[in-house]
């Protein structure tokens, strides 16, 4: 699991750090992108000017007039361009033309550069000596927004070189657009890298959840706790995994669950069984008194009711044991359940004149589950207090609403549970001798009461109480 979280996050990370380098890498580059597209424009533009210079050269001389004239127009005119979604309203670049020496004889930058000697420079250096020239050059080095490009063309007559035409533009003008597609590619990249984040996100989820929640359930099935199968989601191989498990878990379950109700009902029914049979044999006898014949006539219906209330409880602990949630469930008042319960244990109370004290109240107790197997938990509480307690003593019950749960409490007066016995109270045929007929229960009442419990999500509690006797707590989650 470890592993697979590990695998899984390093993934990420690397998809993460390659995404910001790819940005990085973008945002860098997105200038000279730009100005790249904006130099192939301007060699365009440099080339149909210098042709059109061409046009009126004569005798090697360079004809501006037509410059001078039709540049300053142009560089006024108003224009309202919307570029996507920038306008642009004038024309930003300038124009100088060169003789064959590199000397300027016309700048439409209201003759700025005239006279000025630019051989030396890589865009008229080079376009002179019939190669492609263009440069980039900074009027304050400090500042990179002060490079002007410049791209010239040669102006020609015949086969002859006699000056160049140089287009100039201030790399400012571009920022704009650099700036306006630098903000689409950071909002587009975070959306792409929003998506992403998304998608590992429900990747993570998608396959860690359902193995987490697998590893706790499995946990829960090794340490005996009942526990139903997770909801996995709606991947199809996760589910299958899990129906597998289920499968697995319900088989061995069976298996075990044959072998020990074997083992223990075997057991249990020996010292019954032995005690009828010997019984059985002793009441043979022809000469036998007849107040020995009643006796031993007793004594077998106790060890026959013994043996079929052993497999009364014994069938219907199995049957709630076998079950790992409730297959039905329905609403109702846990207080009209407990009433029920009462009366069914009312005659055996009556038998030892014990007093069943409950406070009267008409208060809805709501839960939610199986009323008959809470009934016949009740049952076995109430039984149980019974039996162990003084004769025309008291058995105190209450059920009240706690917070978001229902409690019941039943306390008796009678011996208490020994230190010895407290931990295994619950456990599956141990009992301990009744006061007074000293003998052992079946040791089912309270296993059965445990798994009803668990079954309803609730707890249940037996412990002395600090004024003598014995307290059962239980609690069940109210609607």
């Amino acid at each position: 699991m470890r592993i697979t979280t590990f695998s899984l996050a390093a993934i990420s990370l690397v998809v993460t750090v390659g995404f910001m380098l790819l940005i990085e890498n973008s945002l860098r580059d997105l200038p000279n992108q730009n100005f790249q597209a904006t130099e192939e424009t301007m060699v365009d533009m440099a080339n149909v000017l210098a042709a059109v210079v061409e046009h009126d050269t004569k005798d090697d001389v360079i004809d501006v007039d037509f410059l001078r004239t039709a540049l300053p127009k142009a560089l006024e005119r108003k224009i309202h361009a919307l570029i996507f979604d920038l306008e642009k309203n004038s024309v930003t670049c300038h124009v100088h033309v060169t003789d064959a020496h590199g000397i300027v004889i016309f700048d439409s930058d209201k003759g700025t550069l005239e006279g000025t000697d630019l051989s030396k420079f890589n865009d008229v250096r080079l376009t002179l000596q019939g190669q492609y020239g263009a440069r980039s050059s900074r009027s304050d080095e400090a500042d990179e927004m002060s490079s002007v490009i410049h791209v010239a063309a040669p102006i020609r007559h015949g086969d002859k070189i006699i000056g160049a035409l140089v287009v100039r533009k201030a790399k400012l003008d571009q920022w704009r657009f650099i700036e306006s597609q630098r903000n689409n590619v950071i909002i587009s990249s975070a959306l792409i890298g929003f998506g992403i984040a998304a998608f590992c996100a429900a990747v993570l989820f998608w396959v860690l959840r359902p193995i987490r929640l697998l590893t706790a359930w499995t946990q829960s099935i090794a340490e005996g706790r009942r526990a139903p199968q997770p909801n996995l989601g709606g991947g199809l191989e996760v589910r299958a995994l899990g129906a597998a498990i289920n499968n697995m878990r319900e088989e061995l379950d069976g298996r075990d669950y044959a072998t020990s109700y074997v083992q223990t009902l075997t057991h249990e029914l020996k010292s019954p069984l032995a005690a009828i049979r010997g019984t059985a044999e002793l009441l043979q006898e022809e000469d036998m008194p007849e107040e020995d014949r009643r006796r031993f006539l007793a004594n077998l219906q106790a060890e026959s009711d013994r043996s079929e209330r052993l497999l009364r409880q014994l069938l219907r602990l199995s049957e709630v044991e076998r079950r790992r949630a409730l297959n039905q469930k329905e609403t109702f008042d846990l207080r009209e359940t407990l009433s029920a319960a009462l009366q069914e244990t009312a005659t055996a109370a009556a038998a030892k004149e014990i007093r069943i004290v409950m406070p009267e109240d008409d208060t809805a107790l709501k839960v939610e589950g199986d009323a008959a197997l809470l009934r016949r938990a009740f049952v076995n509480l109430i039984e149980n207090a019974v039996d162990f307690s003084p004769e025309k003593s008291s058995i105190e019950i209450s059920a009240a609403r706690q917070g978001t749960s229902v409690e019941v409490r039943i306390r008796d007066h009678g011996p208490g549970i020994p230190e010895y016995a407290a931990a295994r109270l619950f456990e599956r045929f141990y009992s301990l001798k009744h006061q007074q007929t000293g003998r052992k229960g079946t040791g089912l009442g309270l296993a059965f009461v445990k798994e009803t419990v668990d079954l309803h999500h609730g707890t249940i509690t037996v412990a002395n109480h600090p004024d003598g006797g014995t307290l059962a707590a239980m609690t069940i989650p109210a609607i």
